[in-house]
């Protein structure tokens, strides 16, 4: 069993939930963002955004790897930055953009 953080634009709520439950299915810990500020239409202040990406640098710590939210390409600066700490960790990344997830886990 891995532990397996999820990075990315938290406007990708639907490829998030997809990816949480197909790695979850799979056997690992997966830990994701708080909540979908984006997707959900929540207003954080700058220092709410610092605080959240300090925390999910230390939720990239816990893990065995990251799986990046990457629909069409996509990868913000947040996440580009957590890419680049999982890098210099030496930790495994994989992208949701490589067809890995199916469209409907549940089939």
């Amino acid at each position: 069993m891995k532990v397996i953080t999820l990075c990315g634009s938290t406007k990708f709520k639907d490829q998030f939930e997809q990816a949480n439950a197909y790695l979850t299915l799979q056997g690992n810990i997966v830990i994701s963002v708080a909540f979908f500020e984006q997707s959900d239409g929540f207003e954080i202040t700058e220092e709410q955004a610092a605080l959240l990406g300090e925390l999910h640098f230390r939720k990239i710590d816990l893990s065995d790897e990251i799986f990046v939210i990457d629909v069409d390409g996509y990868i913000g600066n947040s996440a580009r930055q957590e890419i680049q700490y999982a890098n210099e960790k030496g930790m495994k990344i994989r992208y949701y953009s490589d067809g890995e997830i199916p469209s409907n886990v549940f089939s």
